[in-house]
């Protein structure tokens, strides 16, 4: 039986958006662009509301792609925040410039074409999505559970710095309870 102080741990404990913020800090990951997403929302607002960082937000993933490349190029970490159904147009661009440049580029995707889906071109993106990622040998996590959250970002982005080389997270609607279709 849960106590009341077991409540209120419960609570207070962060979230997956305080997270992920703390983690970037952490790795000095302070240029955030992004395409808007429902799902990651309270992450963005956070972004937005901490002067640390600078989060803008782009027309098409492949715009906030070649943002970051060239921040890297000039020293700066970034990350970029985009849903599934954005991943289908960045194959070209990862494998022309961020694979073959040795560009860190870290890609915190949030998770669409499962658990319920009703758009079809979301499932479709979903499934291919991750042997697309195999084949161009970018490491990826999908995360599904908040007490491994924090060490797999953290790992994950010294691993992407340390060895310059791509890496996505891939935020499951296990974790962030996706996105409320009315």
């Amino acid at each position: 039986m849960a106590t009341d102080a077991d409540a209120a741990r419960a609570s207070s404990a962060p979230g997956w958006p305080e997270i992920i913020l703390r983690s970037f800090k952490r790795n000095e990951v302070s240029l955030v662009p992004y395409v808007p997403d429902r799902v990651l929302t309270p992450l963005i607002k956070s972004l937005h509301d901490d002067p640390f960082f600078t989060t803008f937000a782009t027309a098409r993933e492949e715009e906030a792609v070649g943002i970051l490349a060239g921040a890297w190029m000039a020293g700066r970490r970034g990350a970029l925040l985009m849903q599934t159904s954005g991943f289908a147009t960045l194959p070209n661009v990862l494998a022309s410039l961020v694979v073959p440049c040795q560009i860190p580029l870290i890609m915190i995707v949030s998770e669409r074409g499962t658990l319920g889906e009703f758009n079809l071109g979301q499932s479709l993106v979903c499934r291919t999505m991750r042997p697309v990622l195999d084949a161009l040998a970018m490491e990826h996590h999908t995360m599904t559970r908040l007490d491994e959250l924090e060490f797999i970002v953290d790992r994950s982005i010294k691993q992407a710095v340390a060895t310059q080389a791509p890496m996505a997270l891939i935020l499951s609607p296990l974790l962030t309870g996706g996105k409320v279709f009315a």
